[in-house]
C-alpha cells in the first residue's frame, strides 16, 4: 500500500487538466447567447425520420436521407442526429410564441477530411414571433461573429438553400491561416411549412433560425487547419490550449 506521503507526491507531481478546446468554444457561444435572451434546451442524439426530416421539410428525396449521407440504426428505424433542429421541433410543438431556444451537442454525418468530422457539435438557435425579419437575423449573426473573433474579422453572407428556411444564408468567415473563406454556418426565415408542421399559424409568426459548426469556429479562433486535430487524443496539440 502507498504511505500517504506517498499519494501527496502523486498528487504534486499530477498535471492539471483542462477544458477541451471543442467544448470552451461550445461553452462560450452559448453564453454569448444566453446573453441575448436564448434558452438552452436538450434533446436525444437517437431521432426519428420525422423529426429529424420530416418535419424539417425535407423530402424523401433529398440526398440527406441517403444511407450515404446520414447513420442509420435500430435497422433503419432511427437516425443518429444530423442537426440539433429536431430539438427545435420538439420545443416549437411544446410551447407558445414568442420563443427563443438554442439546442447544441454532438450531431453525426458521414464525411471525414481536414474540414469535416463524422462526429462534430452544433448550436442551433431559433426566434419565433410576430413580423420577425431578415435584417434582424443579419444583425445577430454580425454581433455573435463580432463577439467571438472581434470586430476586425470578415465576413460574408452568400445565398443558399435549405428546405426548413426560406430565404436562406450561408456565411463564411476568412481564415487568415490560408486566406481562404471557411464556412461557420447556415441561417434564414423559418419555412411556413414548418411552422405550419408545429402547429403555429405561419399567417401570424415568423422566425429566424441559425447553425454554427462549433469546431469551425475553434479552427479559426485558435488557427487550426485540419479539423481532425482536435480527437487525436495528441497532449503536445492539446497542450496548446
Amino acid at each position: 500500500m502507498q504511505s500517504s506521503k506517498e499519494k501527496k507526491d502523486i498528487i504534486k507531481t499530477a498535471e492539471k487538466g483542462a477544458i477541451h478546446p471543442v467544448s470552451s468554444t461550445l461553452i462560450s457561444i452559448k453564453s454569448i447567447l444566453e446573453s441575448y435572451g436564448f434558452r438552452s434546451i436538450n434533446g436525444p442524439e437517437i431521432e426519428s425520420e420525422e423529426f429529424n426530416f420530416d418535419m424539417l421539410n425535407i423530402p424523401d428525396s433529398h440526398p440527406a436521407r441517403q444511407m450515404h449521407d446520414t447513420f442509420y440504426v435500430n435497422k433503419k428505424s432511427s437516425v443518429l442526429r444530423t442537426h440539433t433542429s429536431p430539438v427545435q421541433i420538439r420545443a416549437m410543438l411544446d410551447n407558445d410564441p414568442p420563443i427563443a431556444f438554442i439546442s447544441s451537442g454532438k450531431v453525426y454525418r458521414k464525411d471525414d477530411d481536414a474540414t469535416h468530422l463524422p462526429m462534430f457539435h452544433q448550436i442551433e438557435g431559433i426566434y419565433i414571433d410576430k413580423d420577425v425579419s431578415f435584417a434582424q437575423l443579419k444583425k445577430l449573426i454580425y454581433d455573435i461573429t463580432y463577439s467571438i473573433f472581434g470586430e476586425n474579422i470578415k465576413l460574408r453572407f452568400r445565398p443558399s438553400f435549405f428546405p426548413f428556411t426560406e430565404p436562406s444564408a450561408e456565411v463564411d468567415i476568412l481564415f487568415s491561416e490560408s486566406n481562404e473563406w471557411l464556412e461557420i454556418l447556415g441561417c434564414g426565415i423559418v419555412n411556413p411549412r414548418v411552422l405550419d408542421n408545429c402547429k403555429i399559424d405561419s399567417s401570424i409568426y415568423s422566425g429566424f433560425a441559425f447553425g454554427l459548426g462549433v469546431e469551425r469556429i475553434a479552427m479559426l479562433k485558435y488557427g487550426i487547419k485540419d479539423i481532425r486535430e482536435f480527437y487525436k487524443s495528441n497532449l503536445d496539440f492539446l497542450k496548446q490550449f
